[in-house]
């Protein structure tokens, strides 16, 4: 076991030739990749998994595989990355450089995700960017040749700045190309609710993500056979137990910005969800920190 204090990180090679982004400060709208939102990349249990992601469906393939020391990057990891491409699309909007170098402070990064402040939100956000390069990736997605196989982290790399005390000045972190080409396509990133993050289940969050990704606007909403979704989840649970879940989470209502059912049609369970409107009001109010009803 690795003493507390004594965390060893991979340096950012010398002679780089990628500026480094300085994370924008303030209150940015989250934004996820449509890629990560829709395919099977994540662990969604908090317990630690190392039995890999094995994904065929069509021309489409996943490999993920984990370390036994640090497991799979989970679904809860990937706010990271949420946070990341947040920083990158508004960065782009506003006509600023971006980078894959990107420096932050641990603070920036735990506001925007809502996590706590303390230390020991320091000690699980390191121990969540040590599964995110730990964990390696291989997929067919987004390649122009689907014979080659293009293999990377999360995070490439990352380390950490302490004081003179070992108290925490800051992380750096460099993206994979897979990613950074992702974020930087506008077509490929959806905002999402805020509200997202107070999901807790790990099914919850990946069931927002691919409804999100899915459903988006549409009056008519979508819908999806559970066998179907099953497949796309990479859940370790067996169907039934998986099936029992998402009937709980249509119980509860849980999803922000959507209304959930269940239909039968031809003897197999599917799931409906459609967008609940938008009221302009409402997000002018929050946008400044309020919601409609408040005094």
């Amino acid at each position: 076991m690795k003493a507390r204090g004594h965390h060893k990180t991979t340096a950012v090679p010398a002679g780089s030739q990628m500026e480094l982004f300085y994370a924008i400060p303030g209150d940015i709208a989250p934004r996820d990749t449509q890629d990560l939102m829709a395919w099977p990349f994540f662990s969604l249990a908090k317990s630690k998994r190392v039995r890999p992601i094995d994904f065929r469906m069509g021309e489409t393939w996943i490999v993920v595989e984990a370390t036994l020391e640090h497991g799979m990057a989970t679904i809860w990891d990937a706010d990271v990355l949420i946070w990341a491409a947040s920083q990158l699309v508004e960065a782009r909007d506003a006509g600023l450089a971006t980078s894959r170098l990107i420096a932050a402070t641990p603070h920036e990064i735990l506001a925007f995700t809502e996590r706590g402040t303390g230390k020991a939100s320091y000690d699980r956000l390191k121990a969540a960017l040590d599964r995110l390069q730990s964990t390696t990736i291989a997929t067919s997605i987004r390649q122009p040749d689907q014979r080659r196989r293009h293999r990377f982290s999360w995070i490439n790399e990352w380390k950490e700045r302490l004081d003179d005390r070992g108290r925490p000045l800051g992380i750096e972190m460099v993206l994979p190309d897979w990613f950074y080409a992702s974020v930087m396509e506008q077509m490929l990133v959806l905002t999402i609710d805020r509200a997202y993050f107070s999901l807790t289940g790990g099914l919850e969050r990946w069931l927002y993500r691919i409804v999100r990704k899915h459903g988006g606007r549409q009056k008519g909403g979508w819908s999806f056979d559970i066998a179907h979704l099953y497949l796309k989840s990479g859940a370790l649970s067996p169907v039934k137990r998986f099936a029992f879940e998402i009937r709980g989470i249509v119980a509860r209502q849980s999803l922000p910005g959507y209304v959930l059912a269940l239909e039968f049609a031809l003897g197999r369970e599917r799931l409906q969800f459609t967008p609940i409107p938008v009221d302009p009001f409402d997000v002018a109010m929050r946008r400044v920190g309020l919601r409609a009803g408040d005094k």
